[in-house]
């Protein structure tokens, strides 16, 4: 089994700074933002930018495939206002772009929100057409669906939601998921004894199938099972416990994807990286 455990690391100062925090936490994976995550605009990536970027990811020693980029938490492919949904549609090509400039085949994003103003199905439906749209612009980055917690007006946090997207995709090719454990036991989706890991993982392959799944992030969950909130823990401290993360560890469906940890304490990510790999012991 190849498990590549890693976190969403920082890029302060500059994306090239990315592989090197990831480094120093012994991460064999990891996220980034490409930009400020809470701002529109930023400026172009510069041609030595990229270039530190891919040295430093050489010198990790990281395989690009194994990097989850995340789009800003502003876009909200759903917007009910077709301005602001033009807006966000037109930062997340930028993202794309961004990700395709830096040599990465990934770009994680959380499909919208439908603000209490449209139907889940009517919501759905411009996701899927912002995807497609976003697809014709671009080349060369799948683009990576998260599962939610189903907080407020989110979706995304019933596979039926994913699976939805998916089959309404105009290049399946270029279209995959992430699935984050606090977002799905969150949802209802139980990991915590190896019997309800094991119906929540069997629904997902006959939903989604594990041939669209492209990453993961590992936390635990303040919140309880079924309570719609997104509220991450360090691993083993909150609802979800530490046997879930163990059956991950061990299951060969999630060899060679980024399981990148997401945990709230960053100063302990080596270490939870660490027990992370003691538990494909079992």
């Amino acid at each position: 089994m190849a498990k590549f455990v890693g976190a969403h690391v920082s890029s302060a100062g500059g994306v090239q700074n990315a592989p090197l925090n990831a480094q120093k936490i012994g991460a064999k994976a990891f996220a980034l933002f490409t930009k400020n995550q809470r701002q529109w605009q930023a400026k172009p990536l510069g041609q030595e930018q990229i270039e530190a970027f891919k040295a430093n990811l050489a010198q990790s020693g990281i395989d690009p495939r194994h990097i989850l980029p995340h789009d800003s938490y502003l876009i909200n492919l759903a917007h009910p206002e077709e301005p602001k949904r033009k807006k966000s549609l037109e930062a997340f090509i930028h993202e794309i772009h961004r990700c395709h400039a830096l040599g990465l085949d990934k770009l994680n994003f959380h499909p919208g929100s439908h603000l209490g103003r449209m139907e889940e199905d009517q919501a759905l439906a411009r996701i899927a057409d912002s995807i497609n749209t976003a697809l014709r612009e671009s080349e060369g980055v799948t683009l990576v669906i998260e599962n939610t917690a189903g907080q407020g007006s989110n979706l995304g946090y019933k596979l039926e939601h994913l699976a939805f997207l998916i089959e309404h995709c105009d290049d399946p090719k270029r279209i995959g998921v992430c699935l984050d454990t606090a977002h799905l036991f969150a949802a209802g989706y139980d990991l915590r004894t190896p019997e309800a890991y094991e119906e929540t993982m069997e629904a997902f392959q006959q939903i989604v199938g594990f041939a669209f799944l492209r990453g993961m992030h590992l936390n635990d969950s303040k919140a309880p099972l079924g309570s719609r909130k997104d509220r991450h823990h360090s691993l083993g401290q909150g609802h979800i416990g530490l046997d879930a993360f163990g059956y991950i560890m061990r299951d060969p469906r999630l060899d060679d994807i980024p399981l990148i940890l997401e945990t709230i304490d960053d100063s302990i990510w080596h270490e939870e990286i660490q027990l992370l790999y003691s538990l494909m012991e079992g």
